[in-house]
């Protein structure tokens, strides 16, 4: 069974995000713990914690995913950020473990001035978090989509990060539309074939544990990162039916995170998925 699901809200008590995957037919789901624009982190009560663990073991939604905050930039130039990321990064995979995720997926950073020095930086903070303790969460790398001074566009330098930070880090995540704007063509299957057998050769098929499932607004090596509803963006249904018909990614775990006005919008993503999987099996039978 595919495991598919979107990213869901935690407004009004974070087990509602559960409440929310569930009425869209999900068995996975991906959240922010806190408010991902926000140095600042509110304490989750003990109770709450009881009552989203409860859901999430009742309705199987599985893997959890938490995504870290869009503030967290371990390659940053400035030291204050830097720490600042380290010490949040930290906090999220304690409460990543107290809710019972499976993963907790981190975009490497950026660093404009020197994206050679901000690797450097990446990987001594995956290095000084991995010596502060032990969580049961892994920590997925997710590529990026290539934008000025981004770190972790190329599969090599995802593979970097993830072997330097194995025992923090469990594998990496996939991001489609990062991958396609990072001049990894999914459009037809030689891009795709290409793409897998780069993964292959530098993380392994083992170390993949989740796909972001997005289409993109941009035309291919555009290196901006603007998600696009599945089927309407430059990739495409067919790309999407090549991608997820390729042996290396079929059976991978599914988090779409398309753009949303309502929930409408994810009910129509998912359905465009679901059919694009029931197709992807056909045409492997």
């Amino acid at each position: 069974m595919i495991r598919l699901g979107v990213h869901t809200s935690i407004s009004g008590g974070i087990h509602l995000s559960i409440i929310r995957a569930k009425r869209l037919g999900c068995n996975t789901l991906q959240i922010f713990s806190h408010n991902p624009r926000s140095w600042k982190r509110p304490m989750i009560s003990e109770e709450a914690i009881k009552d989203f663990r409860d859901l999430l073991m009742l309705n199987d939604m599985r893997p959890l995913v938490i995504h870290t905050s869009y503030l967290i930039n371990i390659a940053s130039m400035d030291k204050r950020i830097r720490e600042l990321s380290v010490r949040m990064l930290t906090q999220e995979l304690n409460i990543a473990d107290l809710l019972g995720a499976d993963y907790l997926v981190l975009h490497p950073g950026s660093c404009s001035l020197s994206p050679q020095r901000g690797r450097g930086y990446a990987l001594e903070g995956l290095k000084r978090i991995a010596e502060m303790g032990r969580w049961r969460t892994g920590l997925l790398i997710e590529n990026t989509a290539g934008e000025r001074g981004d770190i972790g566009a190329r599969i090599e330098e995802v593979a970097e990060l993830f072997w330097s930070s194995k025992g923090l880090s469990s594998g990496i995540c996939i991001d489609t539309c990062h991958a396609f704007q990072a001049g990894y063509d999914l459009r037809c299957e030689e891009g795709v074939e290409g793409f897998a057998e780069r993964i292959l050769k530098e993380v392994g098929a083992q170390y993949i544990k989740l796909i972001h499932l997005n289409d993109s607004k941009r035309e291919i090596s555009s290196g901006i990162d603007r998600h696009e509803e599945i089927g309407k963006g430059r990739i495409g249904e067919e790309g999407f039916r090549i991608f997820l018909q390729h042996p290396l990614f079929k059976d991978i775990p599914i988090i779409l995170e398309t753009p949303k006005k309502s929930d409408k919008d994810d009910v129509r993503n998912l359905r465009r998925v679901r059919r694009i999987l029931r197709r992807s099996s056909r045409d492997s039978a």
